[in-house]
């Protein structure tokens, strides 16, 4: 611990103040196991789904004062509490906790300002600190460099062998990852109606996976672009190592910043959210102003519901993910992404979520980042480590339980007589 310092103490002992504060957030019986810092443990109702470790006497109060999922997320990031087991069981219980009633839940969090004002044993990773205005290119590329420069090494431990980092598709439901990669790269291909020869550029194009596959298997010239050096260095080289270098080039470049146009087709892949609410509007314009009349847009992206008033009050850029994942991070509803596409002249052709196949998709990504945890923390150190940890099974908890969405949205730019040159039926989509 690495501050002792007691705020007023309860007038029962501390363990017992502890005990009382988590039967009322979780009264028994419990699913779930608690042991304390003395190593007594409180016992599950049943085979524990996971056993939440406090470390020390003040762990509660450091898990929920000031009130909000940044404080309990820094708890977590600091070693105020381990999580040994299912983590996203353990997410999903703080969640239903608290939005049970935030009013509860902020009187508990006073409360918990009684116990001890100790702290865990690690030192949480630095806030993202940016400069500038919002969503400007500068900004966007140190936003960027936050969370998709934390290391090729890293990535690659637990994204497939493409090293694709969005949802992935399972047509069986039983796939592997590499599998469900590859057929999600294949159901892009087919909503996009590839050609060969077709130029197709790719916004947020990653290290490349998409680029690569689609010029190998339907022989089209492709561009990617991106804001991460590290991720254009592995696509550069995979695209060199695998002969297509004539086929396809990654750059490291800003969407707003592509001169050539005229593309046949268009695609962006979990790059939407780092657009901003706020630039819908110019970013489907600019899309569109590049696409050829006739030409087809494909947008993969998470969309989330509209913010409860609580919410707004406290301002989302105080949230966990903002400040420790994805800086300056935008979800929108899917009805305002296609609203303001429509807007800027799209035509919308198919909407379809895959929800159920993100949620999935992030449980593969914890259980093989936990098996390679010794060689995460080797390259970017525990508080990184346990941020993606978090992150990424909190994430699968808010696609599992619908607070969450990723939709795919085909858009087309009709030529002058309203041809777009679809087929009749998408039934050959998933034969």
């Amino acid at each position: 611990m690495r501050a002792s310092t007691l705020a007023r103490g309860p007038a029962e002992g501390v363990t017992s103040f502890t005990v009382r504060i988590l039967d009322g957030l979780f009264p028994p019986p419990r699913p779930f196991a608690v042991r304390l810092w003395d190593g007594a443990v409180l016992p599950a109702a049943g085979q524990p789904r996971f056993v939440l470790g406090l470390t020390h006497p003040g762990a509660l109060r450091r898990m929920l004062f000031p009130p909000g999922d940044l404080t309990l997320g820094e708890a977590f990031l600091r070693g105020d509490f381990e999580i040994e087991g299912d983590l996203e069981t353990a997410v999903s219980m703080l969640v239903q906790a608290a939005t049970r009633s935030w009013s509860s839940w902020i009187t508990t969090a006073l409360r918990a300002t009684r116990l001890p004002n100790t702290f865990g044993p690690l030192r949480v990773p630095p806030r993202a600190r940016l400069g500038g205005r919002v969503h400007s290119p500068a900004r966007d590329r140190a936003a960027i460099a936050h969370h998709y420069n934390v290391g090729n090494d890293f990535y690659a431990l637990w994204l497939d062998q493409r090293m694709v980092y969005s949802c992935a598709y399972f047509p069986a439901g039983t796939e592997d990852l590499n599998n469900a990669q590859e057929a999600k790269l294949e159901l892009i291909c087919r909503k996009l109606r590839l050609r060969p020869g077709d130029r197709v550029l790719d916004i947020g194009c990653g290290w490349g996976g998409l680029v690569l596959y689609a010029a190998q298997r339907y022989g089209v010239d492709a561009v990617g672009v991106t804001l991460s050096e590290p991720q254009a260095t592995w696509a550069r080289q995979r695209i060199a190592e695998t002969g297509m270098a004539e086929r396809c080039r990654v750059a490291v470049r800003d969407y707003r910043e592509v001169a050539e146009g005229d593309f046949d087709k268009i695609v962006s892949v979990g790059m939407f959210e780092h657009v901003g609410a706020a630039r819908l509007s110019a970013y489907f314009g600019r899309v569109f102003s590049l696409l050829r009349p006739g030409g087809l847009f494909l947008n993969h992206g998470i969309a989330g519901r509209p913010d409860p008033p609580w919410w707004r009050r406290l301002g989302r850029r105080t949230s966990f993910l903002n400040a420790h994942v994805f800086p300056d991070g935008d979800l929108v509803s899917v009805g305002n992404v296609i609203a303001v596409a429509e807007r800027r002249g799209f035509e919308v052709r198919d909407v379809e979520s895959l929800r159920e196949h993100y949620a999935r998709t992030l449980r593969l990504w914890v259980q093989r980042l936990e098996a390679r945890r010794d060689q995460a923390v080797q390259l970017v150190g525990e508080g990184k480590y346990r941020t993606w940890r978090l992150f990424m099974a909190a994430s699968a908890q808010g696609f599992a339980a619908g607070r969450i969405s990723v939709f795919q949205v085909l858009l087309a730019k009709p030529n002058a007589a309203g041809v777009v040159g679809l087929p009749w039926s998408r039934a050959d989509l998933y034969a």
